[in-house]
């Protein structure tokens, strides 16, 4: 294998770090640390470029902050001009190494990620009889910094790039928890290998591809498993003989504990595909999907909790309408359209607020947003006409791409002004 060399002249680049930073800051115009660092953007970027060329550059210190869904996860969140670099030294490395990877790695990639192997899922699904589901135990926190070291070796031979990959692992903030040892360790190899990436970086999620692309390989050109897809640390392998996949399992776990890798105990299953399997979120079976019970709870929970927060006037529309827009994209991949409608269904938006419909209460108002001129559904724009003008109505549906629902008479809040639906109430637009 070639490995990748002449990258840091591109690296230090002015115009490699100024795109860098466009996309570091993409989605986070607002945040603090991202104004400041706009502010003096032209002084930054030099600073950054000369310190990266003396190999003054180090580090910050990570913000560390916990997110609660479906288990808790430590994030580490690196400052702002940190971030800067993360992206210009994946805009050099990750594009030529990506091409590397096997095809059905799904985390993280253009033109992958979790719908892309769903639908890889069902498709083998459909030919297959049974799905052997590998877990690894907290994988983050377990990656040995010497093996991704040497791993990154394999595939760049540009020394000042490596000190810099080097100097972003070693900076990783240390692992909290301790993990039982492997063969041959003693008291001091926790200090002498170091371990652990902190989740939230970019570098981290191209890591995470890297460390497992020699077992990804080792599984088709080795052990030749019939099919096989990776979506970080979620492992499924498919095929029709049973005891073969079992085989499988015992050698996946010999293999990754040469890693300093374990297998979840409770996580390793096989299933026929026949039967519901949860991949990624969702129940899939050879035909159908679903969304599993957990996900539409939670969702349903952070929806009135940003509906309050909406109506004390803490966040804008902007703020509340992204993360509503993105659960609805996932949800639609799934059979999902009666909780949909039990969640979006008795909410009405106001332009000065909004409202819940329930018994013994006013009825619905308004229809569902309606479609502006020039589009149709969700995403999509209508076709110009002959004349080279944009239809004036939609046809297909509403903006959210949700059938528009009957208009009822307008009934204000206490407190605001009447409006129609010209004069912004729209009802809630899954």
């Amino acid at each position: 294998m070639k490995r990748l060399g002449g990258v840091w002249p591109r690296l230090v680049a002015f115009e490699n770090l100024f795109g860098a930073y466009r996309r570091a800051r993409r989605g986070k115009r607002t945040r603090p640390d991202v104004q400041n660092f706009a502010l003096r953007l032209e002084s930054n970027l030099f600073t950054l470029q000369r310190e990266l060329e003396d190999g003054s550059y180090r580090p910050g210190a990570y913000r560390l902050f916990t997110v609660y869904e479906r288990k808790p996860r430590l994030i580490a969140a690196a400052p702002f001009r940190d971030r800067v670099v993360h992206h210009a030294l994946m805009q050099c490395i990750e594009p030529t190494i990506d091409r590397r990877f096997i095809r059905d790695s799904y985390a993280c990639r253009a033109g992958k990620g979790v719908h892309a192997a769903v639908d890889r899922y069902q498709q083998w699904a459909r030919r297959y009889a049974y799905v052997l589901k590998l877990d690894i135990s907290r994988y983050f926190p377990s990656i040995d910094h010497r093996i991704l070291k040497e791993t990154l070796r394999r595939h760049l031979k540009d020394q000042r790039v490596l000190a810099l990959l080097d100097r972003i692992i070693d900076g990783a903030p240390p692992g909290s928890e301790s993990q039982p040892p492997f063969p041959g360790d003693d008291l001091l190899t926790p200090l002498e290998r170091p371990r652990g990436i902190p989740i939230g970086n970019l570098t981290s999620q191209f890591f995470a591809n890297l460390y497992l692309d020699g077992f990804d390989h080792w599984l088709l050109e080795t052990r030749r498993v019939p099919a096989y897809l990776r979506y970080v640390d979620d492992l499924y392998i498919l095929g029709d003989d049973l005891a073969e996949l079992w085989a499988t399992r015992a050698a996946c776990d010999e293999y990754l504990a040469g890693l300093r890798l374990r297998l979840h105990p409770r996580k390793v299953r096989v299933q026929r595909t026949s039967e519901a399997v949860d991949v990624l979120g969702l129940r899939v079976s050879r035909q159908r999907r679903w969304l599993r019970n957990d996900n539409g709870y939670r969702f349903r929970r952070r929806f009135r909790d940003l509906l309050r927060l909406y109506r004390e006037g803490r966040i804008e529309w902007a703020d509340l309408l992204p993360g509503v827009q993105g659960w609805i994209g996932h949800a639609r991949h799934a059979e999902t359209l009666g909780l949909r409608l039990a969640i979006f269904g008795p909410v009405a938006f106001y332009r000065d607020g909004w409202y819940i419909v329930g018994r013994g209460s006013a009825p619905p108002l308004a229809g569902c947003c309606a479609a502006v001129p020039g589009t149709t559904t969700q995403g999509t724009r209508a076709s110009r006409t002959a004349t080279g003008t944009l239809p004036t109505t939609a046809t297909k549906g509403s903006v959210c791409g949700w059938p528009s629902l009957p208009a009822w008479p307008s009934v204000p809040l206490p407190g605001t002004p009447a409006v129609g639906a010209a004069g912004g109430v729209a009802r809630g637009c899954p």
